[in-house]
C-alpha cells in the first residue's frame, strides 16, 4: 500500500510552496497531499484542530493514517495536532521549524510588530516543551544563511536565514539532521526531500544526524 503524506506550509505561505516537495515525494513512491490554513488569522492552534478534524474524517472514510511533514510553523501545527494519541498519524518530519521558539519572532515582537504573526504569535514566541509522547518525530535544519531573519537579529550559531539550527531541536526527537539549504530552500532541496523520504520509511534520516 502506498504510504500517505500530508504536507503543511509555514506562516505567510500557501499550499503552492509545498508543490516541489510534494512532487519529489510522489516520485519516491508516496501519496502526497497538502493542507492549507490561514496562518495569521486562524493561527497554529486553530489549524491543529482543523488538521485533526480532517484526519479523523479521512479515517471514517477508510483512508489510512498519514505521515505529516510541516515546514516552519507547519511543523509546530503538526505536533500540536499529534498530541492527541488517538489521531491517525504515523511519522512526523519538521522542516526548519522553530520547535523551541523563534528568536526572529521575538525580535518582531520587540519591534512592536507582533500583529504580523497574528494568532500564531504565541507558539512562535514560546515553542513547545517536547514532542508528543509515543510519536516518531524527526527534524531537519537548514544551514544556508539566507533569509529575512538576518535583518532582525544576529544569530548565535548556524541558521537558515530565519531559524537557527538550535531552535529546531526539542526533547523527544527520534532524529535530527542538517541540510545545506535556506529556510524556504528546504522546500526545493533534493537532499531535504531524500531525508524526509528516508525518515518516513525507516524512522531515520540517514547520513549525518545527532
Amino acid at each position: 500500500m502506498t504510504e500517505r503524506v500530508v504536507l503543511l506550509h509555514g506562516i505567510w505561505n500557501h499550499t503552492p510552496v509545498l508543490w516541489p516537495l510534494a512532487e519529489r515525494l510522489r516520485a519516491a513512491g508516496f501519496e502526497a497531499e497538502t493542507f492549507g490554513y490561514p496562518s495569521v488569522l486562524g493561527g497554529a492552534e486553530w489549524a491543529a484542530r482543523r488538521l485533526a478534524e480532517r484526519l479523523r474524517a479521512d479515517e471514517r472514510r477508510g483512508r489510512p493514517a498519514a505521515h505529516l511533514v510541516g515546514h516552519s510553523l507547519g511543523g509546530l501545527v503538526s505536533l500540536l495536532a499529534a498530541h492527541d494519541p488517538e489521531l491517525p498519524v504515523r511519522r512526523i518530519v519538521c522542516l526548519g521549524s522553530p520547535l523551541n521558539g523563534s528568536a526572529a519572532a521575538r525580535a518582531v515582537h520587540r519591534h512592536g510588530l507582533t500583529f504580523g504573526m497574528g494568532r500564531s504569535a504565541r507558539v512562535l514566541l514560546k515553542g513547545l516543551e517536547q514532542v508528543p509522547a509515543q510519536r516518531e518525530v524527526g527534524a531537519i535544519a537548514g544551514t544556508f544563511e539566507l533569509g529575512l531573519g538576518r535583518m532582525l537579529r544576529t544569530f548565535d550559531g548556524p541558521h537558515d536565514g530565519t531559524v537557527a539550527v538550535a531552535e529546531t531541536r526539542l526533547p523527544g526527537l527520534v532524529d535530527h539532521t542538517e541540510v545545506r539549504a535556506s529556510h524556504m530552500g528546504l522546500l526545493v532541496s533534493r537532499q531535504a526531500a531524500e531525508a524526509v523520504a528516508n525518515f518516513l520509511r525507516m524512522g531515520r534520516f540517514g547520513g549525518r544526524s545527532a
